[in-house]
């Protein structure tokens, strides 16, 4: 029983250290465990030598594991004792001397050798090869098994175990994998520095670029308050209610006015007068609509004296929720209302009904004048005596547009990212095809232009034809603007095509930009590129930038920003700013198309030194 669970031990630090199968569970009385079936076969002697540099990688990396105090030390030359007096009664008197003379060799020419974590029984039998593609050794993994001998042991036994398990042929191949010759340690030393650069590059550009996605969110609690709505009070000022002392417009005003001092995060609530609409409530809806502000608060005309006159006439039909209405626009950004505005707007109706409720009541039942079966007829009026109605002009919906217009959109980025290097082979067969003139460089630059802008045509198309597929609506007509409207679209049966338009144009703007990149840095680095280009996209449009700190205001301009918001416009009938997207995508394109053969000749001349380079040597 002890013995099993030290193997479980094992095989659950080999499990960790991802050089064994996964470990699924364990039984902490009994020590029995169980690890994932592996998928693939023994590793055959036969075979082993296509594998050797898995086989090697596999070694250290269980050589470079994390020694644990449970490790105890294996020590061969006693294991090998141990085992001989059993295995010399099958044993040639020949052999067995021949063994005992290497055990008396080992004992006198090993003096402290290093001890790292080793399997001490690293024999084909015991590695797996997982199933990988018929042909192809690169991607093959390899794991070990059978961790038992698991312990501290000097690093070569474990070769040597796996040396004498082989042929021939394939020992020396396997030396020679694993040893390091004079020539191989020189250049070692050269690369160690270029090593350490590189690292220290991608943990200055992780620190740099990753820390724009943080930071976006960084400062939300303190700008909250950039989420502005009117509070607009028409309580009691136009006829024919202007004789009625107005109750419900006065705490609503006090009410969010002294929110503004508070030090918790809250909305920016801004008092409009009446006239500022021209005593219109529906130009209050027409601003929320028209983006001048996330919500707008409104207070009804006659909210007070249809309260007073429920209660003094006992009507049965009052509706507290004619007293006030709360208007917003959700497709402008479902995230930014369900997180922040609505959570905020519901916390202020419940303080609102609550302290007019408690104020209204007391006066109510002072009030002797008032029959007590008024009261009973109208009990709403009494309690909660006030309300909201709430008017959501463009609902977000479907769910299925949720991805064309945040997440899915990043597919767009990549996509055009990953164009420049699929079609660039294609492009190059332009410039020397045996047997055919080959086009001047002006030629190529043109055919490459007029390729990618082909492909991001067609590319483009098929991305739009994702949403049509998941049934996004794209036909309706669109509606009033101050209109309450489920799915209205703004350019009717036409929707699509623009639709279409703005992912090509979006496209054309995200892929030209990732084609000079790539042209003028080159790989490794526009690996480094595609993550700066994706992480400032959509860290900037998938957040709302009233939210961000003013530094990232620069977002405005970026591609991914202004392609959201016209698919938005497109999708849901919002104000249009379609005249601004277009102009700002247009903007990018043609600069790009500006720098396209000036990276063109960057890029021809780097590999026409390269060459040069090559031939020196």
């Amino acid at each position: 029983m002890t013995q099993c669970k030290e193997e479980s031990v094992r095989a659950s630090w080999a499990s960790n250290h991802g050089v064994g199968p996964n470990m699924l569970s364990t039984d902490a009385d009994t020590g029995g465990f169980a690890v994932e079936c592996i998928k693939g076969n023994m590793l055959l002697r036969e075979t082993a030598r296509e594998y050797l540099p898995q086989i090697i990688k596999l070694l250290r990396s269980i050589h470079s594991a994390k020694a644990e105090r449970w490790m105890g030390k294996f020590e061969p030359v006693n294991e090998v004792k141990w085992h001989l007096p059993y295995a010399a009664k099958c044993m040639p008197p020949e052999e067995v001397r021949r063994v005992k003379t290497a055990l008396r060799n080992a004992e006198v020419s090993i003096k402290n050798p290093p001890l790292v974590p080793c399997h001490n029984k690293f024999h084909c039998r015991n590695i797996m090869l997982e199933d990988s593609m018929p042909g192809s050794h690169d991607g093959a993994r390899l794991l070990a098994i059978d961790f038992e001998n698991c312990d501290l042991g000097d690093p070569m036994w474990d070769v040597a175990s796996l040396a004498a398990d082989l042929e021939h042929k394939t020992q020396f191949a396997l030396l020679k994998v694993h040893g390091a010759t004079e020539e191989e340690k020189r250049r070692l030393r050269i690369y160690l520095p270029l090593v350490k650069a590189h690292v220290l590059i991608l943990c200055v550009f992780i620190l740099c670029v990753l820390s724009l996605y943080w930071a976006v969110l960084f400062h939300v609690e303190r700008n909250t308050s950039s989420l502005t709505v009117y509070v607009v009070d028409f309580d009691a000022t136009q006829p024919p209610y202007t004789d009625t002392q107005p109750l419900i417009g006065p705490m609503v005003t006090q009410t969010t006015k002294s929110m503004l001092g508070s030090p918790m995060p809250h909305l920016g609530y801004i008092t409009k007068q009446p006239s500022d609409f021209a005593n219109d409530p529906m130009k209050v809806r027409q601003a929320v609509y028209d983006f001048h502000v996330w919500a707008a608060i409104i207070v009804n005309a006659n909210a007070t004296a249809l309260l007073r006159a429920a209660v003094s006439e006992g009507n049965p039909s009052y509706d507290p929720l004619g007293a006030c209405q709360v208007i917003y626009v959700q497709a402008r950004d479902q995230e930014t209302y369900a997180s922040y505005i609505l959570p905020q707007l519901n916390m202020l109706q419940t303080e609102i009904t609550s302290k007019f409720g408690q104020m209204w009541t007391r006066q109510t039942l002072q009030d002797t004048s008032i029959p007590l079966s008024n009261l009973q007829a109208a009990p709403q009026a009494l309690s909660p005596a006030i309300g909201f109605s709430t008017f959501n002009l463009r609902p977000f919906a479907p769910a299925a547009a949720t991805p064309a217009v945040t997440i899915g959109l990043i597919y767009l980025i990549i996509i055009a990212f990953f164009s420049f290097s699929f079609f660039l082979p294609i492009y190059m067969k332009f410039a020397s095809t045996p047997g055919h003139p080959s086009v001047t460089f002006p030629q190529l630059v043109l055919i490459r232009w007029l390729g990618a802008n082909s492909a991001y045509f067609l590319m483009s198309l098929a991305y739009s034809l994702i949403s049509l597929a998941f049934q996004i609506p794209f036909s309706n007509g669109s509606a009033p603007a101050t209109a309450v409207a489920n799915n209205p679209n703004a350019y009717g049966k036409a929707s699509f095509v623009v639709y279409w338009m703005v992912n090509f144009l979006g496209m054309s703007a995200l892929g030209l930009a990732c084609e000079n990149m790539a042209m003028l840095i080159g790989f490794p680095w526009t690996s480094m590129w595609l993550i700066f280009w994706v992480i400032t996209n959509v860290s900037t449009s998938f957040y709302s930038l009233d939210l961000a700190p003013k530094f990232y205001y620069w977002g405005y301009a970026w591609p991914l920003q202004n392609i959201v918001e016209a698919s938005r416009r497109i999708l849901f009938d919002l104000h249009s700013r379609l005249g601004l997207n277009f102009g700002i995508l247009f903007a990018w394109v043609a600069i790009n198309t500006i720098l396209f053969p000036l990276c063109c000749w960057v890029m021809r001349w780097k590999t026409i030194r390269q060459k040069k380079k090559v031939a020196q040597h």
